[in-house]
């Protein structure tokens, strides 16, 4: 497998093929994912939610998405790693913004950050493309924004919401993004938008099959979810909760009827004499 970057990754879009992406938050799964050839990894400010309990992404720090950075990158020679940056990492000023960027990358070992918000944001991604730091947007459904969104909602609806979509695409894209995600967008806009773009590529997430490529977090994908929630653009191409809690009751059983461990589990016996000596003592 060749090491993913930022050339390679557009010029497999420009020959026509798709991009693949998922989540990951930790050492082992990021080594499974490329194992498996994955292009890019995002670790996302959604460890919030699923590694960490939060019922959002808002209360993740900047040392939260360093220290799960840092146990990607560990364990991936190829594939391209994004890192998010989280709620009020980068909203406040430029200094800070380039500060926590430069973090992801030194300390993490990130190839590029992600960031959330259109026109708003076009200052942070030009400074930090200047700065040598590869940048992703985040339009569509952004989960920092999720208060002002007033819940999880499909975004770019109205004409006047799907135009600004559309104009936030091309700003940030002027500012130096190499690619854009599309979360929760019509798929007809999320396709207008990739055929605007022209040199950055898209990634969806619930935003149709005419993006570049596409985005799952893990856990949905592979049905590792509490409660069996499944967002509708998900498809789940693995139920390993149950068969993760299945292998629990039967590790369980074993033990409590005593099959576990068995002597070819267990190390050689000491000698009688010495457990007859012990014993004595």
């Amino acid at each position: 497998m060749a090491k993913n970057t930022v050339l390679t990754l557009k010029q497999k879009v420009d020959e026509g093929r798709k991009v693949t992406m998922v989540t990951s938050y930790d050492y082992t799964m990021a080594a499974l994912t490329e194992a498996a050839g994955i292009d890019m990894i995002l670790v996302g400010d959604s460890l919030g939610m699923t590694m960490m309990g939060y019922d959002s992404t808002l209360p993740v720090t900047m040392d939260d998405m360093v220290h799960h950075t840092r146990c990607v990158t560990r364990a991936t020679d190829n594939t391209f790693v994004v890192a998010d940056m989280p709620f009020m990492s980068y909203q406040q000023d430029l200094a800070t913004a380039l500060e926590n960027a430069g973090r992801l990358m030194k300390e993490g070992g990130a190839q590029a950050v992600k960031l959330e918000g259109g026109v708003r944001c076009v200052e942070q991604i030009r400074a930090m493309v200047e700065a040598g730091i590869p940048v992703v947007g985040h339009l569509g459904l952004t989960p920092q924004s999720v208060n002002a969104f007033g819940g999880f909602k499909v975004q770019g609806r109205s004409v006047e919401t799907a135009r600004q979509l559309v104009e936030d695409a091309l700003a940030i894209e002027a500012a130096g993004a190499f690619c854009i995600v599309l979360e929760c967008v019509p798929s007809n806009l999320a396709t207008l938008i990739t055929e605007r773009l022209t040199s950055a590529f898209t990634i969806g997430i619930g935003a149709g099959n005419g993006c570049d490529g596409q985005v799952l977090v893990v856990q949905d994908m592979l049905g590792m979810t509490a409660g069996g929630f499944k967002p509708k653009m998900v498809r789940r191409f693995a139920s390993l909760g149950e068969t993760i809690v299945d292998a629990f009751h039967a590790y369980d059983d074993a033990i409590q009827s005593g099959d576990f461990p068995a002597a070819a589990e267990s190390y050689k016996d000491l000698d009688a004499e010495v457990i007859d000596q012990l014993r004595a003592e």
